[in-house]
């Protein structure tokens, strides 16, 4: 029944046997990994291979998205949709405590917590800030004085590792976790402030907790804050990391070369160039920075023993990277 084969056909099936073979070994050594390579200038070798690969695959693909966008444009349509990279943050698990806009049990709740008259500007915040370690007569003497929060910062080996912060007359008290700290006098070309009230800055406080917390920090800061002084205080939360910082703004002038319509730079009758002055801003830091990390809120003022807790962070919790509390 088979007939035999033809010699053009049989070698042409074996040219293709092979060329099929010399990509698949081509791609072989193409998908070889640095790790199993134990010679150390090979494997750099390898390793600065494959990242031009990838480097010119993402090319092509930017190429070829920007081409199919201007054609899109010429005929009239609508370019495809961006694709947003995908994040922790925007992978964030669902959470029922988020704050909705809408929400007015929540917001209706803020005029009878224990910031509301600092923020409806019936106090001036006044801050009793030490090192001492904390003790109930603290709390006596500051209420004595007037004061409307107390910051305790604790210390290791003369290192600043820990923060509390205490709401008088009643609570509540935010235990914070302090890392990262660089002073004023570290940081390069940092700016000195004044004595201006600053502006505070709140970012990604979006749960009730995040929102409790929020405007325990807003407490600490009048709330007119005065423009002229240009100081900013940020506290940003990001994957419940709260990162302060503290900026001030800088408006420079600086000369701008003027051109014509044809692109030339313009010149005077003398022949010289035009220039053009133009206000530039900037932030510089004033310092100093820190990140703090939430591990307990407590109702009331600071009790160890028979304080009763709003929430507290325990291992056991942390059993998502996409899960956040703030």
């Amino acid at each position: 029944m088979g007939g035999k084969r033809k010699k053009g056909e049989s070698e042409g099936m074996e040219g293709d046997n092979d060329s099929k073979n010399n990509n698949k070994k081509m791609k072989q050594k193409s998908e070889i990994l640095p790790s199993s390579v134990k010679n150390k200038e090979k494997r750099s070798a390898v390793h600065a291979k494959l990242k031009h690969q990838k480097k010119v695959e993402k090319r092509k693909k930017l190429k070829a998205r920007d081409a199919a966008e201007k054609r899109a444009l010429e005929l009239g349509e609508e370019p495809a949709p961006k694709q947003i990279p995908r994040t922790i943050e925007n992978a964030r698990e669902a959470d029922e405590t988020v704050c909705m806009p809408d929400d007015e049990e929540l917001f209706a709740g803020n005029d009878a917590d224990e910031f509301s008259s600092i923020l409806k500007r019936d106090r001036t915040p006044k801050i009793l800030i030490t090192t001492c370690r904390f003790n109930s007569t603290i709390v006596e003497y500051a209420n004595n004085k007037e004061f409307t929060s107390i910051i305790v910062v604790h210390t290791n080996r003369r290192e600043p590792d820990a923060l509390l912060i205490i709401g008088l007359p009643d609570g509540p008290t935010a235990h914070f976790k302090l890392s990262s700290l660089v002073l004023r006098k570290d940081i390069k070309n940092h700016g000195n402030p004044t004595s201006h009230m600053p502006e505070l800055v709140l970012n990604n406080f979006t749960t009730r907790l995040g929102h409790r917390i929020g405007r325990l920090i807003q407490s600490l800061f009048p709330q007119d804050p005065n423009f002229r002084g240009r100081r900013v205080v940020t506290f940003h939360n990001q994957r419940d990391f709260i990162f302060f910082r503290h900026h001030r703004y800088v408006f420079e002038t600086k000369e701008s070369k003027q051109s014509d319509s044809k692109g030339k730079k313009a010149k005077d009758a003398k022949g010289e160039s035009i220039a053009k002055e133009k206000v530039v801003a900037r932030l510089q830091e004033c310092g100093p920075r820190f990140t703090l990390k939430l591990v307990s809120l407590q109702h009331g003022t600071f009790d160890t023993k028979g304080g009763e807790y709003e929430w507290v962070h325990k291992p056991e919790m942390d059993t998502s990277r996409r899960r956040f509390f703030l």
